[in-house]
């Protein structure tokens, strides 16, 4: 039978925490751990406000009326609702040269950025995985063409697309912009690819694929997350571009970037069709961030996981 000193020793070895484990946080550590991290949200909260503030700012300018904008800031809405009105978005529909506008920014935006997307895709597998005479420095040459700027091409291409009949026309704004896309695109998929495991291409190879089954049914899939990034790239630059669409779109049919910048009078702002069409112009490319921000943060990713 142990001795009152024995079962007091044991009572404090079981207590004591085993050698070399972690001291347990006191009750203030934790304390101030959990201040820093409700610190760290409610910063973060106020930073995606702070950033969301302009397109807030736009969205309550496109809701008043323009006698409304000109007396007081957007921000009166929150003092006077009232103010609030769909009748600017009512003017805009109505009228011809903005809806038009829009659906020449989608006639270019979409093909520019399935082109990309898909002589990229192409290109990046062959410098990937195919082997050809000069592969390499032809990939330098790619690599070298994402320092020319825009700005040193337009005086020659101008001229080249007035030579063909292409100036002024929406394939030649698609055109322009898949040749400036595709550099990029080629750097950044042929990178990725070439991240694939060659025990896999061996393997599919060896049941009877061929290069373009090989393309589709494996390279393609592994490689959703990188598309899927450089589409969102390609789509907010050609959406957001004015240049280009300015020199080389059918001035009669504009992308909805000239469509505004021509709605500007000469003595003030057209605001009641400015503001709505800006709004929209601004919320389509937001709209297919979100939808695909998943993908995007995997492509971004993708690189660091490997």
């Amino acid at each position: 039978m142990s001795s009152p000193a024995t079962r007091t020793r044991a009572r404090t070895d079981v207590s004591a925490p085993p050698a070399g484990s972690p001291a347990r946080p006191t009750l203030a550590a934790r304390a101030a751990a959990r201040a820093a991290g409700g610190a760290v949200r409610v910063f973060l909260v106020l930073a995606g406000l702070f950033w969301l503030l302009p397109t807030i700012g736009l969205l309550l300018s496109s809701l008043r009326s323009p006698s409304d904008i000109a007396a007081s800031g957007w921000w009166q809405v929150f003092t006077a609702p009232a103010q609030l009105t769909t009748e600017n978005y009512t003017h805009l529909l109505a009228d011809d040269t903005i809806t038009g506008s829009l659906v020449s920014t989608v006639l270019i935006t979409v093909p520019s950025t399935l082109l990309v997307l898909l002589l990229g895709s192409f290109a990046g597998y062959a410098f990937a995985w195919l082997e050809f005479p000069g592969r390499d420095w032809w990939f330098l040459g790619v690599v070298a063409l994402l320092v020319v700027p825009v700005q040193v091409a337009l005086v020659p291409v101008s001229k080249l697309f007035g030579a063909v009949g292409l100036f002024e026309t929406t394939l030649g704004v698609v055109l322009f912009h898949t040749a400036f896309g595709l550099p990029f695109a080629i750097f950044l998929l042929r990178n990725f690819f070439a991240e694939i495991p060659r025990e896999l291409l061996e393997a599919a190879r060896l049941d009877g694929a061929g290069e373009l089954r090989l393309f589709t049914q494996v390279v393609l899939p592994l490689g959703g997350p990188a598309i899927a990034s450089l589409g969102i790239f390609q789509f907010l630059w050609v959406w957001n571009d004015m240049l280009i669409a300015l020199i080389f779109a059918d001035s009669q049919s504009p992308p909805i970037t000239v469509a505004l910048q021509q709605q500007v009078r000469q003595f003030g702002n057209n605001v009641d069709v400015l503001a709505p069409g800006a709004f929209v112009s601004m919320v389509v490319p937001l709209i297919v961030f979100f939808a695909f921000q998943r993908q995007f943060a995997s492509g971004v990713m993708a690189g660091a996981v490997k």
